[in-house]
């Protein structure tokens, strides 16, 4: 591959050649981690991308960025994954990243510099540009921040940015310390909230007349814009350095995530919640697409020896077309009972979430949620357009709690059965959610044997690894030999697989 050359119009060939095959290289370890990182890149998408940057300007980082982007990511939700792997395979490094004494920006500093030590009645030499900023005090770093800051100069806090990783995050070659300790410290010394709240002084004082509600609102906005494009300068400086420190493919592993479909929903974090709820309803959307079209579109039934005999009439009694009885498959009843004890809470919420987002599908969704009591909680979601506050309900109303609260699948799926069994008939499919840790409780597996009699499919739905099926209280083979299937479920990814085997 050749890339499209520098600025220089006379280029050696034989040094272009050689930046052509690094970019190459770089390129090829980019895609590859990628799809370490979950995200699915196809030989032809790879072949795209390559296609692309070679007519990018390679010294424009956001086009490069942007191109590699419009051929690789096809989720949205897969951006951020991208953007990081981005980041870290192409952060700035090099000489090209080196401030140039002779740029406008460099004769700013100097400028600013001089008037700051003017002010306090300092003499000093002037190197240019970074050299002179090496020579600051924290004070003066403070007061071109707040200069940066005030005129919106992206240049110049970059530079700022620079200097106060290199002044402020105590960062050692080979110390096996994450970024965010760096940020931290960096941040800390910046004191980012007590900046925010001068500018906004200053901001009052400047103006004639005094700021209204809404401009101060505006002012405010736009100061804290400007100060997460200070973080996130600071985040790419010490990326940066940690790069060059340690190697791209181990800062690569480091910083890698999981996609959203990928998130465990045991372990997800508060963040990553966030995350997931908002990757739930496209999926919801595609999900019931699917089930449509799947139902829709049915396999042949028998042959309809009418009907084919019928239409050989225009052949001459030759029975050309054969003609089929296509089935008409009904809609199931789906019968939710779900644990919602301790860790597995969040699980059998996603999952009542997807249900009930593509009830559409089935003539019927009704849903028990249970610890060692048992309770229908059908109500609190009819005619709830925000899934997520009925779902809250069931969290804080359902009446769960039979003796102490721990987790008792004998006794809640006995009175399951007792209250609700009548309702399971030959067009039900009955759902358990849990991971059948019964704290050495009875099984009652009877109870799913009868379910599995009496019902059209009985599923199980584990959101533990199968690794730790059956160990400690864990009892899910008492009950799976009763059951249709027994997953393992434990993110979007896996849960959407599941809901594709539903009929």
């Amino acid at each position: 591959m050749t890339p499209r050359p520098p600025t220089q119009t006379d280029a050696d060939p034989e040094l272009e050649l050689g930046a052509g095959e690094a970019i190459s290289e770089l390129l090829a370890g980019f895609i590859q981690e990628l799809r370490e990182a979950g995200l699915p890149v196809s030989l032809t998408e790879n072949l795209d991308a390559m296609e692309a940057v070679k007519h990018i300007p390679l010294e424009d980082r956001e086009a490069f960025k942007y191109a590699l982007a419009a051929t690789l990511v096809k989720n949205n939700a897969h951006w951020r994954a991208f953007e990081t792997v981005f980041e870290v395979y192409f952060s700035y490094r090099g000489p090209e990243y080196e401030l140039d004494p002779d740029s406008d920006l460099a004769q700013a500093i100097d400028e600013l510099m001089e008037q700051l030590q003017g002010d306090q009645g300092e003499d000093g030499d002037q190197s240019g540009g970074g050299g002179a900023m090496d020579a600051m005090t924290p004070e003066e770093i403070a007061q071109m921040l707040m200069k940066a800051l005030q005129q919106g100069d992206n240049g110049m806090m970059r530079a700022v940015a620079r200097q106060s990783v290199k002044r402020f995050a105590g960062m050692e070659p080979g110390r096996p310390v994450g970024g965010t300790y760096y940020l931290y410290r960096t941040l800390r010394h910046l004191d980012l909230d007590n900046l925010l709240e001068q500018l906004m002084e200053q901001a009052r004082q400047q103006s004639p007349e005094p700021l209204s509600q809404l401009e101060e609102r505006l002012e405010r906005d736009e100061y804290e814009t400007r100060i997460d494009k200070l973080k996130q300068e600071i985040e790419s400086e010490i990326r940066r350095r940690l790069v060059a420190d340690r190697g791209v493919e181990a800062m690569a592993r480091t910083l890698r995530k999981p996609l959203p479909e990928d998130i465990d929903f045991m372990h997800a974090s508060r963040e990553e919640m966030v995350v997931l709820r908002k990757a739930l309803q496209p999926l919801a959307r595609k999900l019931a697409v699917r089930l449509a079209r799947k139902r829709r579109h049915g396999r042949k039934g028998p042959l309809d020896f009418r009907s084919t005999i019928r239409h050989s009439l225009s052949y001459g009694g030759v029975p050309a077309e054969p003609k089929f009885r296509y089935p008409r498959p009904s809609k199931p009843e789906i019968f939710v009972v779900a644990d919602i004890s301790g860790s597995v809470a969040s699980f059998a919420r996603f999952t009542l979430h997807l249900v009930y987002a593509i009830q559409g599908q089935f003539s019927k969704v009704r849903a028990f949620v249970f610890i060692d009591g048992i309770d229908e909680v059908t109500h609190l979601f009819e005619g709830v357009e925000d899934i997520t506050e009925a779902v809250h309900r069931v969290n804080t109303e359902a009446d769960v709690v039979w003796v102490d609260g721990h987790s008792d699948y004998g006794h809640a799926f006995e009175v399951f059965w007792s209250r609700y069994g009548k309702d399971v008939g030959p067009k039900t499919t009955v759902l358990l959610l849990g991971d059948a840790r019964n704290n050495y409780h009875a099984s009652q597996s009877w109870v799913v044997k009868d379910m599995q009699h009496r019902a059209r499919h009985v599923y199980w739905m584990n959101p533990e690894p199968k690794s730790y099926w059956d160990t400690g209280d864990s009892i899910i083979s008492e009950y799976a030999g009763y059951c249709d299937g027994v997953y393992e479920v434990r993110n979007l990814r896996q849960l959407e697989r599941f809901v594709d085997i539903l009929e």
